[in-house]
């Protein structure tokens, strides 16, 4: 059975800093990228990051300089560090693991994590 866990979402003033944390458990996980995505109240699900399996990282343009994703594949671990938050980062945040060692989304998400970003 395939589990994906987040956690660290909660409510922090604009300009604050958030890291979120997903565990990966019973798959496969250092052969797989890894992604964060979000989705806003009356939005698409959207990639706020990437990480391969071999630790090339991509951000979307409205994260780009803010966060930073990172993998410990000894714990199975991805984690999404965000600083400098916005009001409009507020969202649902959730965790997928990729379909191969590059590509994204692969068929498992968390159950997410609410960020909400007060003004």
């Amino acid at each position: 059975q395939v589990h994906l866990v987040e956690s660290g979402g909660g409510l922090v003033q604009a300009g604050g800093s958030l890291r979120l944390s997903c565990v990966a458990s019973g798959i496969l996980f250092s052969t797989k990228a890894m992604g964060w995505y979000r989705q806003a109240p009356g939005k698409q699900r959207e990639l706020v990051a990437a990480i391969t399996s071999d630790g090339s990282t991509n951000y979307a343009d409205s994260v780009t300089g803010r966060v930073t994703i990172s993998r410990d594949n000894g714990k199975k671990t991805v984690h999404l560090q965000m600083n400098t938050l916005k009001p409009e980062d507020t969202a649902v945040y959730y965790c997928n693991r990729g379909r191969s060692s590059t590509a994204l989304p692969g068929d498992y998400w968390g159950q997410g994590t609410q960020v909400t970003v007060s003004s």
